[in-house]
């Protein structure tokens, strides 16, 4: 393999891989994008962009595409627990499919000019001095190409990394099974620019309105009580109950899609000529729009090393992106799990709640979390 085709090849045009091929293609390298399912298309997301989402898109220069696209402002966040709600106001935030925005960041991709394989199902492959090779199936037809640095941004479980890599993929015991619908504008209740969170004692439910005034349901269930309650339908109408929201009668009729186990680590996330982005490298339950930070700070915190493994490969390169990717993201992820061991948790929840509605001051660290009140630590650095 002594000249690669490509200079990248992302795998995966979700958020992170889109927005990484936009950038890296700017920098006048030949970008390869490769989906393995066709646009547009529907993913199980909460469809919320948080303060650091909103603020990775404009320091990418793709901000505009959020008011082109008719994004929805939230303005508040409505939390149900055992019966008692509490609103809290969001200081920055916005609705918008995943239809809509993963086609205009793949979009945004191709006019800069990349090259985008789609529907086509990648596989990592070899690896030599000069390049990663990676297949290409496309129905019967089956290519091989390669490239100075691939990317992997093919999702939880994604069968793009083969067994022969050396990446463990750790899944927690208690990981939860994420679910998710969408229903009919026609749909009553649950207000637009409001982000309705209903916490239950085996998971919880995120409600929002998109868009197109559609109501997305985006939940995440402990494996047991999922398949006792006889299906996602089920389960969410039973956490509802329990926060006190109002019924959604037309959620059990609708088709409901499953995701793997979410909470899970890529160790390490990368190998030779190979980097892991996006949930791809690990994942643990959001909250709030935190996957979709998670996804397009990565995009551009990727971009340096990907321009310095261009010139050559070392394994510093590997051993600096899990740095990166530990502190960037890692430290939030950390954030979303340990909010999240407190809402398994009856007794702690109930007062963490109880505390926020007597001291509504109390919630200003994870409402300026969210804000990403510490972004100029989430930008691009140089390599060292």
């Amino acid at each position: 393999m002594s000249a690669p085709e490509w200079d990248v090849i992302v795998i995966g045009a979700g958020p992170a891989g889109a927005l990484a091929a936009h950038q890296l293609v700017r920098q006048q390298l030949r970008v390869l994008l490769v989906e393995k399912r066709a646009f547009p298309r529907w993913k199980i997301c909460g469809s919320c962009l948080n303060g650091v989402a909103l603020k990775a898109l404009e320091a990418a220069g793709l901000g505009h595409l959020l008011n082109e696209l008719g994004a929805v402002p939230l303005g508040r966040i409505r939390l149900g627990l055992q019966g008692h709600q509490l609103e809290l106001a969001l200081p920055a935030g916005r609705s918008l499919s995943r239809g809509r925005l993963d086609l205009a960041l793949c979009e945004a991709a191709v006019a800069a000019g990349a090259v985008l394989r789609s529907p086509c199902e990648a596989t990592v492959a070899g690896c030599s001095p000069a390049g990663r090779e990676v297949r290409l199936r496309s129905g019967d037809d089956v290519q091989t190409t390669s490239a100075r640095v691939v990317l992997a941004a093919s999702g939880l479980g994604s069968s793009a990394l083969g067994p022969e890599l050396p990446i463990e993929t750790r899944i927690s015991p208690r990981a939860r099974i994420g679910a998710g619908c969408e229903l009919k504008a026609d749909v009553r209740g649950y207000g637009n620019g409001t982000i309705h969170m209903a916490i239950g004692r085996h998971g919880y439910v995120g409600l929002v309105r998109n868009e197109a005034d559609a109501l997305n349901l985006a939940a995440a269930f402990d494996r047991p009580h999922l398949v006792a309650a006889g299906g996602p339908a089920a389960a969410a109408a039973e956490v509802l109950a329990e926060a006190g929201f109002d019924p959604l009668p037309e959620a059990t009729t609708s088709p409901w899609r499953a995701t793997p186990a979410l909470t899970r680590r890529s160790i390490p996330p990368a190998a030779k000529r190979l980097l892991l982005l996006g949930d791809a490298a690990g994942y643990v339950e959001p909250f709030t729009g935190e996957g979709m930070g998670w996804a397009l700070v990565g995009a551009l915190a990727v971009v340096p090393l990907v321009l310095q493994a261009q010139r050559e490969w070392d394994h510093g390169i590997e051993r600096e992106w899990a740095r990166r990717h530990a502190r960037l993201i890692g430290s939030r992820q950390r954030f979303c799990h340990g909010l999240a061991f407190a809402l398994r948790r009856p007794g702690l929840s109930r007062a963490m709640l109880s505390a926020a509605e007597r001291w509504p001051a109390l919630t200003a660290p994870l409402l300026q979390h969210l804000d990403g009140a510490n972004l100029q630590r989430i930008t691009p650095e140089p390599c060292p």
